[in-house]
């Protein structure tokens, strides 16, 4: 029905086997870019190797048409190779024989999807067994049927897709507008100016009676715990939670993991978060340079690491979410990206550079006003990602559910032509 094969990595000690290639070599660096679309057939790969690579190890070619399963890292991952190809270790290959349709094939190991991921073993990388891989089974109707369930299926799911690329599409429309829409309600006239050199441009569209100020004459900044694992403890030493960069989000903390640490309790006073402060990290991503996000008081007792930046504006001028949102706005990633250090992928800022920010500065009522009506904006485009997102699942859902009816055959393709999507 069909034969079952492996791939192999040439030695990589051996240059003349990574020189002059001319083999294609799927690899899992070709799944990572592959994973998130349901892509059927692979005609090229990041890597190759050459005919002396093949001919001195246990490479092997493989025609096309060969059906391919990633069986470690991203388990299930199945296509079928569009030319001659060879493959690493990580994958399984079945050359289908003349009673079986290699697009039925890949449909039935799709079904199986759910079941692959529950056999995988291993502690640091999931990976299915050669003896479980042996072991596997599918339906054999005959090869009309078969052509008739691909030909079905592949019509289904390219409508599901469609639906599901839509879906993904409103998401990313609705995230760019949720950017927009802070900085429309906290700087009118900033998105319908032209930017021009910075700093700036959209001043003259700016309320009259709005100024800037440099945040520090507002706000206080406070610096967190230096980590250090050679110093010797003492008697006056207390244990905290302590918030560590990766804990700091743009625009939200993600807490499921809290590191704690041990540190003198005057250490200790002069590190703690209060309710109210506004988190930034000294270096990331540039585009997240400087997005504050207010802590709540999440966790007692809380104090941050010394790449955690904590600001703690002056309550009776500056309102800690009004801050937060302003370096969301146009004005605030410009300034940020702006007066950032840049590395070849990272980008750094300092506590000089985040109390010199110029925050426009209305009164405190006005602020508050304005972050009312953020947040109302904010709320109906959650609700709305809410509603795709679960539109999102069910087409996931609908689309296995589909495939794994016609494969076993519970579902008979030649009456179920368009059955409605959720």
């Amino acid at each position: 029905m069909a034969r079952l094969g492996s791939g192999h990595t040439p030695s990589r000690s051996k240059p003349e086997y990574w020189q002059d290639c001319t083999i294609p070599w799927i690899t899992l660096a070709d799944v990572w870019q592959l994973r998130g679309n349901q892509v059927d057939f692979i005609t090229e790969t990041k890597e190759q190797i050459s005919k002396l690579g093949e001919k001195n190890s246990a490479a092997v070619r493989h025609p096309a048409g060969t059906v391919i399963l990633s069986r470690t890292a991203s388990v299930g991952f199945s296509a079928i190779m569009g030319r001659e190809m060879a493959t690493s270790q990580d994958f399984v290959t079945w050359t289908c024989g003349s009673r079986l349709v290699p697009r039925f094939l890949l449909h039935a190991l799709r079904a199986m999807a759910p079941d692959l991921k529950r056999i995988a073993a291993g502690s640091t990388h999931k990976t299915i067994y050669m003896p479980d891989v042996e072991k596997l089974r599918v339906p054999l109707p005959s090869l009309e049927e078969q052509r008739r369930i691909v030909e079905f299926l592949d019509a289904e799911t390219t409508r599901l897709d469609d639906l599901a690329r839509a879906c993904s599409d409103q998401l990313d429309a609705l995230a760019e507008r949720s950017f927009a829409s802070v900085s429309e309600i906290l700087i009118p006239g900033t998105l319908t100016q032209p930017l021009g050199k910075y700093p700036y441009p959209w001043l003259p569209a700016m309320p009259k009676d709005t100024q800037l100020t440099r945040l520090g004459y507002v706000c206080r900044l406070q610096n967190g715990v230096t980590v250090d694992e050679g110093r010797a403890r003492t008697d006056s030493d207390v244990t905290r939670p302590y918030l560590r960069v990766a804990n700091v989000q743009a625009g939200h903390l993600a807490l499921d993991s809290i590191t704690e640490i041990t540190v003198p309790k005057h250490v200790a006073k002069r590190s703690t978060l209060r309710t109210g402060d506004v988190l930034m990290t000294e270096g990331g991503d540039l585009d997240k340079l400087g997005r504050g996000t207010v802590w709540r008081g999440e966790l007692a007792n809380c104090l941050h690491q010394n790449h955690v930046f904590a600001l703690r504006p002056e309550l009776d001028k500056l309102d800690p979410e009004y801050l937060a949102l302003m370096t969301q706005t146009v004005h605030g990633r410009c300034y940020f990206e702006s007066t950032g250090t840049k590395t070849t992928n990272l980008a750094s800022t300092n506590s000089g550079k985040i109390l010199s920010f110029p925050v426009p500065l209305p009164n405190l009522q006005k602020q508050q006003e304005l972050v009312r009506q953020v947040q109302k904006q904010q709320e109906s485009v959650r609700q709305a990602c809410q509603v795709l997102t679960l539109q999102s699942a069910l087409l996931a859902e609908r689309r296995q559910a589909l495939i794994t009816a016609a494969v076993t055959g519970q579902l008979d393709v030649t009456t179920a032509r368009g059955v409605e999507a959720p």
